[in-house]
């Protein structure tokens, strides 16, 4: 893509606002769970969780502040660098931004399955249950899409 052509710029204008619009879908529903989880701690049944426990509470909630770092890091970008003609940079990095909060959020959210699990049911149900959660993510976030791309493209109506 050529920066001073229009199209491409039209074209990196939609995938911007393509990923903001994904981005903010994300973004509420990782600063909930995350908000949830800090507060945990604060709970009287917190102090009853056994050693494997604090340590899945301790992984997630880190887990959880990554996530939430990832996703929101592209509007941190777009602060820094507003007007200063790095749209394709803003995309790329964005991209890669995305993808690897999308890929926290699935290892944060099958670990809090995890950890509920572990704690009403036992660690066997726990580690069934996040791999259960594994597996769902995996399919539906990855191969769903591998799959669909593979498929007979038809023209956007």
């Amino acid at each position: 893509m050529d920066a001073d052509d229009p199209n491409d710029r039209k074209t990196l204008d939609r995938n911007w606002d393509e990923l903001l619009q994904e981005l903010r879908v994300t973004q509420t529903g990782v600063q909930i769970l995350t908000g949830f989880l800090l507060t945990v701690p604060f709970t009287e049944r917190f102090g009853d969780l056994d050693r494997l426990q604090v340590a899945a509470y301790l992984t997630v909630v880190s887990g959880g502040v990554l996530t939430t770092g990832l996703v929101l890091a592209p509007v941190a970008f777009h602060r820094i660098l507003f007007r200063h003609r790095q749209r394709r940079w803003l995309v790329e990095a964005a991209n890669q931004c995305a993808r690897a909060g999308l890929v926290l959020l699935a290892l944060t959210s099958s670990g809090v399955l995890f950890l509920v699990f572990d704690v009403v049911l036992g660690t066997a149900p726990g580690l069934a249950a996040l791999g259960l959660a594994l597996a769902f993510f995996a399919i539906c976030w990855a191969v769903v899409p591998l799959i669909g791309e593979r498929q007979e493209e038809y023209p956007e109506s």
